[in-house]
């Protein structure tokens, strides 16, 4: 059983402050809608922080990794060693999210959330029940209790940050075969077959892309899982990255912090957090469409749009960080143009 402070309901959005910034837009030294979605954004980040001028100036990042069974079954490109030479390489500062967050000026937390590493590693805050989770092409990725620690461990991230008062958070991922974790959970929340949703996730070509599809569907078929209940579709073919994930998402709606949602990973951590507390919807803000084959079906199960397009397949949480800077533009438009009184333009005929 999940702990019971995961379906316990988020804060409603603040009507209040959503229509003091609609009629804010009314009256900016702009058309009506010019800015287009920037516009709606701010709107949406003001109803969200309950304020009267939405920010995105604080926005710390949180990586959760994880190692995954089923690389046993040949689904990745690469071997499952890179996941924990991967999460040194956040730590000393050498990824592409290592870099983003000094651009940002954001905190960079990296999460060892269920690796195979068994020693401590400079850097990496360890908070996981066991070494990666287990090959799910023959057994139950976790067990229940497993998966209760990972949703905790989340929540435990985002507790970590709320004494900074985050305006936003970014969650991203690493973990060598969670793509094909990813298409198993999306597969079976979504009930439709794997070929339609499992991509080429770190390269892997048509024929891998193949195998991996079936490997996915022969696992849904053993467990029994497709269309099943959230928590059991996660004790059988889910990851502890992602699940920390799906808990660290509904912590930060519960505290009223938005999230700028990542690429196909983390999105179907959030599918995965909405359909056990859909509460949390509102507060999830998608950065971008990326590369890999589901993420459009997950992003439209979420009933979301994302910012922007680029053919992004990285993961990390590069995608949410490169568009953290278009929120922050609509923020700074929301707050700091002038009105049409106060620049003293004439408006539009009323």
């Amino acid at each position: 059983m999940l702990p019971d402070w995961v379906t316990q309901k988020c804060p409603e959005i603040s009507a209040a402050h959503r229509e003091a910034a609609i009629a804010r837009q009314a009256q900016l030294t702009k058309p009506t809608g010019a800015l287009g979605r920037l516009e709606q954004l701010a709107i949406e980040l003001a109803g969200l922080q309950a304020t009267e001028r939405p920010r995105a100036a604080h926005v710390p990042i949180i990586i959760f990794a994880g190692d995954h069974g089923i690389v046993a079954q040949g689904v990745s490109a690469y071997p499952q060693a890179v996941t924990i030479a991967m999460m040194a390489n956040f730590a000393s500062g050498g990824a592409a999210i290592s870099v983003l967050a000094r651009e940002l000026g954001s905190t960079l937390e990296v999460v060892d959330a269920g690796t195979l590493a068994e020693a401590a590693m400079p850097g990496i805050v360890a908070d996981k029940p066991r070494l990666g989770a287990r090959d799910f092409s023959v057994e139950a990725a976790l067990t229940p209790s497993e998966l209760a620690f990972a949703f905790e461990a989340g929540q435990r991230a985002v507790t970590r940050t709320k004494a900074d008062q985050p305006d936003l958070l970014i969650f991203g991922e690493m973990g060598i075969g969670n793509t094909t974790t990813s298409a198993a959970i999306a597969a079976s929340l979504l009930g439709i077959g794997a070929g339609d949703i499992a991509g080429t996730g770190t390269g892997v070509d048509a024929a891998g892309r193949a195998h991996k599809a079936r490997v996915i569907d022969a696992a849904i078929a053993r467990h029994g899982v497709a269309g099943a209940v959230p928590e059991k579709i996660l004790c059988a073919v889910g990851g502890l990255e992602i699940a920390a994930i799906s808990g660290a998402i509904i912590a930060a709606a519960q505290a009223r912090i938005p999230v700028l949602i990542d690429g196909f990973i983390v999105s179907v951590a959030a599918l995965a957090a909405v359909r056990l507390n859909p509460s949390c919807q509102p507060f999830l803000l998608p950065s971008h469409q990326s590369a890999e084959q589901g993420h459009r079906l997950v992003l439209r199960a979420l009933n979301v749009q994302p910012l922007i397009s680029l053919d992004l397949r990285l993961g990390e949480g590069s995608g949410a960080a490169i568009a953290l800077p278009l929120v922050r533009s609509a923020c700074h438009l929301h707050n700091d143009m002038a009105t049409f009184a106060q620049a003293n333009v004439p408006d539009r005929p009323s």
